[in-house]
């Protein structure tokens, strides 16, 4: 990549952000994301609807 289109670049990648979280987030962010996927599968499975 040349300087030229890597200015353009960086510029894009940053008006594209959706405003989640940073790439760097922390390893506690995940474990909350991945303890509320499993509460939410345990009350899928015992109200039934799977």
């Amino acid at each position: 990549m040349t300087a030229n289109s890597a200015a353009p670049a960086a510029r894009v990648r940053n008006l594209v952000r959706t405003g989640g979280p940073k790439d760097d987030s922390s390893w506690v962010e995940h474990v909350l994301g991945w303890t509320l996927v499993v509460v939410i599968a345990m009350f899928v499975t015992q109200v039934g609807w799977l």
